[in-house]
């Protein structure tokens, strides 16, 4: 793994709209390991004043994919992914721990515990784990 993998993760999080948009923040990236982090704001609530569940789902999603790259060295999407919402996720923060469960060449298979954070106690407020696939190389030349 490279020294700078979480300064280039960073990088990677601020090419992103949608990330910025929510103000989501990489706190820790390392080999099958991810910490995603997110303020809790009033416009990421929906009608019951609970985290509106896509942006859970985001959470999930971009924390299993960045756990999953690590492994697969990093160019890589989600193929495909599950999540149970445990409670409702008020708070402050919400705090994403992925981690790769098996990786082989083409795949990681990663499962992230997402909490919500309140007055400084933590509560797993939803679970989910999905399949991370490498991307094919690019020919020279080619775009993104």
């Amino acid at each position: 793994m490279p020294p700078d993998l979480l300064q280039r993760g960073r990088e990677v999080l601020a090419s992103q709209p949608f990330s910025r948009l929510l103000g989501a923040e990489l706190t820790v990236l390392e080999a099958g390991r991810c910490e995603l982090q997110l303020p809790i704001t009033p416009e990421l609530l929906q009608q019951h004043g609970f985290v509106h569940g896509g942006v859970v789902s985001y959470l999930a999603d971009n924390s299993l994919t960045y756990a999953g790259g690590t492994m697969l060295q990093l160019r890589v999407v989600t193929s495909e992914f599950k999540l149970n919402y445990l409670r409702p996720a008020v708070g402050e923060r919400l705090v994403a721990r992925a981690a790769a469960v098996q990786a082989g060449k083409s795949q990681a298979v990663c499962r992230c515990d997402i909490y919500t954070v309140h007055q400084g106690e933590e509560k797993l407020c939803a679970i989910a784990q999905g399949t991370i696939v490498r991307l094919p190389d690019r020919p020279p030349g080619e775009g993104a």
